[in-house]
């Protein structure tokens, strides 16, 4: 059976975080989708395009990652994929028990559906997305939290 994970988040945008926890999965998988979830409760600063194409830049060059847009529970997501395992980041301790409860209730709705989580390298603790957004939205440099071909795109791009 092939190792097929997807990692699910809004990537809004995506950081070199996610970048880190992409690339160490990778040899634990045969496979890793990058799912990008629509959630009603936030509003994104970059379309779901954007979002999916820099990940399709990002990781052109590796036919073990592919990315999709997706709404509605993950494990939903994960059988229309046929992924067997979702990924999950966790940067601190707080982030370790919210991402347990929505894993127990990922198990619940999917038996055949693991979580696995990755620490992230201490370098990356404070590269959030949110942090990434607000500091964008009030002018300020976020190249070294970013990945090439994200900031590559935003030279293009007026940030409200």
């Amino acid at each position: 059976m092939k190792r097929i994970a997807l990692f699910p988040g809004t990537f809004d945008p995506i950081t070199i975080g996610h970048l880190d926890i992409i690339n160490r999965a990778l040899p634990l998988f045969d496979q890793l989708i990058i799912g990008i979830g629509r959630n009603a409760n936030k509003k994104p600063m970059f379309s779901e395009e954007m979002r999916l194409e820099w990940v399709k830049q990002i990781y052109k060059d590796d036919e073990r990652v592919s990315g999709l847009i997706y709404e509605g529970l993950t494990v939903d997501c994960c059988k229309k994929a046929g992924a067997n395992f979702i990924l999950r980041g966790i940067r601190y301790v707080n982030d370790f028990e919210y991402e347990k409860a929505i894993a127990d209730m990922n198990r619940s709705l999917a038996h055949n559906i693991e979580t696995i989580f990755l620490t992230c390298l201490p370098q990356y603790t404070s590269v959030a997305s949110t942090l990434v957004r607000d500091v964008l939205k009030n002018g300020g440099d976020v190249s070294s939290f970013l990945p090439d071909v994200v900031n590559e795109s935003l030279k293009n791009l007026s940030v409200e």
